[in-house]
């Protein structure tokens, strides 16, 4: 049976799509070749003639990936204060934090990335940076305020996830969306609603 000419191409994005909801729920290193192509119906052999290493798999992924996470983080340059508001509610949000393999890599894999190669972190910093001066007109011009807001975002999806109860989850996030409000990081009517979801 001949394979159609996209056949390889789509093989490829459905590896990356699989890897990267894979990575996110469970981690990167901690899944083999083979683990990551039979979700993808094909064997671990198979895997080279789309990617010369895992590395370059995990690398790719995260290129795409810190393309996502800014845009979870920060909206359009050009969204309204209240779309922008929605964006950070939705970062800091129960569903994103249960949900982790539809969310933003930096919680997920962040401490993988760290102890990746200057590659992969070259990649990451361009992103934050992108995020981080897309934030800096919102916050009055203040760069440390932008560093500030996407650092409160991440670290409190990390500790949100951390914890045992939906309680002290939902505390977690709450409090960090009433903070961002009292500090005007978000645009918004009257307090922050308490966290649905």
């Amino acid at each position: 049976m001949r394979y159609p000419i996209t056949h390889k191409e789509e093989t490829r994005r459905k590896l990356l799509d699989s890897s990267r909801a894979i990575a996110k729920r469970g981690g990167f290193e901690a899944n083999g070749v083979d683990a990551l192509m039979s979700a993808v119906g094909l064997t671990g052999g198979a895997f080279y003639s789309h990617f010369p290493s895992k590395q370059a798999l995990f690398e790719a992924m995260v290129a795409e990936e810190i393309e996502n996470s800014g845009n979870m983080l920060a909206c359009d340059e050009n969204a309204s204060d209240e779309h922008v508001a929605n964006c950070l509610r939705n970062y800091l949000s129960t569903f994103h934090a249960l949900h982790p393999e539809v969310g933003c890599v930096l919680p997920t894999l962040g401490s993988e990335i760290a102890r990746s190669g200057p590659e992969v972190k070259a990649v990451v910093e361009r992103g934050l940076k992108r995020t981080q001066k897309s934030w800096i007109e919102r916050v009055g011009g203040d760069p440390d305020a932008a560093w500030a807001l996407i650092a409160q975002c991440v670290g409190a999806l990390v500790l949100a996830r951390a914890v045992e109860t939906d309680r002290t989850r939902k505390e977690i996030l709450t409090a960090s969306r009433r903070f961002l409000d009292r500090t005007h990081a978000i645009e918004t009517r009257g307090r922050s609603a308490p966290d649905k979801g």
